[in-house]
């Protein structure tokens, strides 16, 4: 697969247990990207030790950045990494997901690789603020790494919006539609496509009493139907791996992800700018938090991030 080439992992400060890592070499011992292996330190003591001089203050900052250094190096020792590249990049940064974004607006990483924390006593994860910034603001895909395998001939569910005739969402599920049948050839991996629609507005049926909800309720589904039906064939999918559903996305994706056991599923988020671009279109964030399993969040074309010059 080409187009994950240059893979920036971000480091977790917290563990030994480096999840993101692992899957950033599982993938690339299948496309020989080369990684970077990415941690932003930050220790606001050092920053306030008033008695020492700039050069003393820098000093002390890099013996530490050093010593993480050497931290990560022993960490990679020890794991499968025969015939990859791997580099090693420590910073100083008190805003851990500016660091990574400005690496990958520096450095044109084609995909960006985080792992995601799990509270003990819940069971569930716990995204950070890191974790939605770097969602929000990275030009390139985010895979977010929870606790789910890469079965051989496991399920990738590809979560699209065929009902939209709007350009942006078309050229998204090409986009989304592409990447899953790339990755799905690169690590033997099935297709599935998922696609939601809504259904009848309450306050129709009430100020309209003539209102035929189960007439309206049955077009809905066979334009949308046909909708897939369209994409799915441009893709070569089968029809039993596409699924039609009415409800909010966040309950449709999480319940086919379920059902199907899905190990990935990719979803686009739209936004680009002011309060949408903050809220990445809210739905792409009720669907993350919910899932499982790995998600890999795609952004449309021509994308800017707020950080770029």
């Amino acid at each position: 697969m080409k187009k994950y080439q240059n893979i920036l992992t971000v480091i977790d400060p917290t563990t030994d247990d480096q999840k993101a890592l692992k899957r950033s070499i599982e993938l690339a011992q299948h496309t020989k990207a080369t990684i970077t292996a990415f941690l932003s330190i930050f220790d606001f003591s050092y920053e306030m030790t008033t008695m020492l001089s700039s050069d003393e203050r820098e000093s002390m900052r890099q013996t530490v950045i050093d010593d993480r250094h050497q931290w990560l190096n022993n960490i990679i020792e020890q794991l499968d990494t025969e015939s990859l590249t791997i580099n090693t990049k420590v910073v100083w940064h008190n805003r851990p997901f500016e660091a990574v974004i400005n690496e990958v607006l520096e450095h044109n990483h084609d995909i960006v690789i985080k792992g995601t924390h799990e509270h003990d006593k819940l069971k569930s994860v716990i995204f950070t603020p890191t974790d939605w910034h770097i969602l929000r603001k990275c030009p390139c895909p985010v895979l977010l790494v929870k606790d789910h395998l890469w079965p051989e001939n496991g399920n990738i569910l590809a979560a699209i919006n065929v009902g939209s005739d709007e350009e942006e969402h078309l050229s998204l599920n090409h986009k989304i539609t592409s990447q899953a049948s790339d990755l799905a050839k690169t690590i033997n991996a099935n297709v599935h496509i998922v696609n939601s629609y809504p259904g009848t507005p309450v306050n129709i049926t009430i100020e309209i009493p003539e209102f035929n909800a189960v007439e309206y309720n049955n077009t809905m589904l066979k334009h949308h139907q046909d909708a897939m039906k369209e994409h799915c064939e441009r893709y070569q999918i089968a029809k039993e791996n596409t699924y039609v559903k009415e409800g909010l996305p966040e309950d449709v994706i999480e319940e086919v992800a379920n059902q199907i056991d899905a190990e990935l599923v990719i979803l686009g988020t739209i936004g680009r700018t002011g309060l949408s671009a903050t809220l990445i279109g809210n739905t792409a964030e009720h669907v993350i938090d919910r899932l499982n399993c790995d998600v890999l969040a795609l952004k449309p074309n021509g994308y800017k991030s707020p950080f770029a010059q």
